[in-house]
């Protein structure tokens, strides 16, 4: 059994040499070393608070890039409509223009058409007055050679102006 057993000795300098092992481990390894553990941990606290921070602050962002994506949507939304209204409006006001432009030179044309053909009217009354004016006066030099005639003929046509 004296294997088993222990001597009262020797479990003495073992209790002994173990608690002042364990008295140095303390003094100088375990207290760095959970000060270590603790610093770890207290880091590792920080980077999970510092990660949901930056999460709610991504989410933060992302929530305002959206709106603002929103935004711009709508924005340019506006823009194109306001274009379309400014373009349908030029061509309306185009057309309108083009209409009273058109109405303006059809007016033109016809003033220009009605006073040509009054000038027309008034070339051909004078080369019609001409013409009777030569045939008249033919018709006369062959038919007044006579001065009898003649005389009669002045007469009748002053009576009539007088009359007139």
């Amino acid at each position: 059994m004296g294997l088993l057993l222990p001597d009262f000795g020797l479990f003495f300098w073992m209790l002994l040499s173990f608690s002042i092992l364990l008295l140095i481990l303390k003094r100088f390894a375990w207290g760095p070393i959970l000060k270590a553990l603790a610093d770890r941990e207290n880091s590792i606290d920080e980077a999970l608070k510092s990660a949901e921070i930056a999460k709610g602050e991504m989410a933060r962002l992302q929530a305002g890039n959206e709106k603002i994506l929103k935004e711009a949507i709508l924005e340019r939304e506006k823009i194109i409509k306001e274009a379309r209204d400014l373009k349908d409006s030029i061509i309306r006001d185009a057309r309108h223009e083009a209409s009273l432009e058109a109405n303006k030179v059809i007016e033109n044309a016809r003033a220009a058409i009605e006073h040509e053909r009054i000038a027309a009217i008034g070339d051909i009354k004078n080369l019609i007055t001409s013409f009777s004016i030569e045939i008249a006066g033919k018709i006369l030099q062959e038919k007044l050679s006579d001065e009898d005639l003649h005389k009669d003929l002045i007469q009748n046509y002053i009576d009539q102006i007088n009359l007139n």
